[in-house]
C-alpha cells in the first residue's frame, strides 16, 4: 500500500471520530485498524488457524483456569 493511500486512510479514520474524541480514542482507532490490516494480510498469506483448533485451544484454556 502506498504512503499516500495509508495517509488518506489515517486521515479518514480520524475525521470519522466524534467531535469530542480524545487523543486516546484516535490512537485506539488507529491501532484497531492496523490490527485489521495485519490480520487481512495474514489471511491472504494463508497464516490462519482452523476453527476447530481455536475451539480446542479455548476449551483447554478454560479447563486449565478451572483447575487452578
Amino acid at each position: 500500500m502506498s504512503q499516500a493511500t495509508m495517509k488518506s486512510k489515517i486521515v479518514r479514520a480520524v475525521e470519522e471520530l466524534p467531535e469530542d474524541a480524545t487523543i486516546e480514542d484516535a490512537i485506539e482507532r488507529l491501532v484497531f485498524l492496523h490490527k485489521i490490516e495485519v490480520g487481512l494480510k495474514q489471511a491472504e498469506e494463508g497464516k490462519t488457524v482452523p476453527l476447530d483448533e481455536v475451539e480446542g485451544r479455548l476449551k483447554r484454556r478454560r479447563q486449565s483456569k478451572e483447575n487452578q
